[in-house]
């Protein structure tokens, strides 16, 4: 059985590279259906796990995080929507509103500019670079102040991505499913 490329594990250049490009054309896929939904829909949390727009405010973080910072040596990438995982202990300087309600064209503008980054990262992939060190941040922060391989902190993107999006479609399907639920109950007429 062969896997279609940029759906198996990345493990080259060439191989991140369509691994990304899938992902962009997915979330892309993504995107355009979450604009079928209302503002509170996408602010939704579903069984006690992050709404949409939450979902993309942790992408935002986990690009700033792998490659703005631990890639690219930014130590303060951070934008005040960034939102980092729920076991991560507070870090200076890295943000954490839960509270935060941006719209949908404000997050997407945000992760646009977050995947253009990543997307330019990993067009000048080499094989041999993804096998080097970084240079730590010396600045404390996320993640922690060390030399990571280049592999792991862009696999560490286009695995979240991967993940993120398999849950958003799972939960804006559970959305759609309630809300038809709930409107075909208020339709039924009542008997009295």
């Amino acid at each position: 059985m062969t896997t279609e490329p940029g759906r198996e594990r990345p493990t080259d250049a060439d191989s991140f590279r369509a691994a990304w490009a899938v992902a962009e054309a997915e979330w892309d896929q993504t995107f355009a259906r979450a604009r079928g939904f209302s503002a509170e829909q996408l602010h939704e949390r579903v069984d006690g796990e992050w709404s949409f727009i939450q979902t993309q405010r942790h992408l935002v973080f986990a690009t700033d995080a792998w490659v703005r910072r631990a890639l690219l040596g930014d130590p303060t990438p951070w934008h005040p929507l960034d939102l980092p995982h729920d076991d991560m202990d507070d870090q200076p300087g890295v943000p954490r509103d839960y509270a935060a309600r941006p719209t949908l064209d404000e997050v997407l503008a945000l992760r646009a500019d977050r995947m253009s980054t990543v997307r330019g990262v990993i067009a000048g992939l080499t094989d041999e670079a993804l096998d080097t060190m970084t240079v730590p941040v010396l600045e404390p922060g996320y993640p922690e102040s060390e030399a990571f391989l280049v592999r792991r902190c862009v696999g560490a993107v286009v695995s979240e991505e991967r993940a993120h999006r398999t849950f958003a479609e799972r939960d804006l399907d559970l959305i759609r499913s309630r809300s038809r639920a709930a409107a075909q109950r208020g339709a039924e007429p009542t008997h009295g």
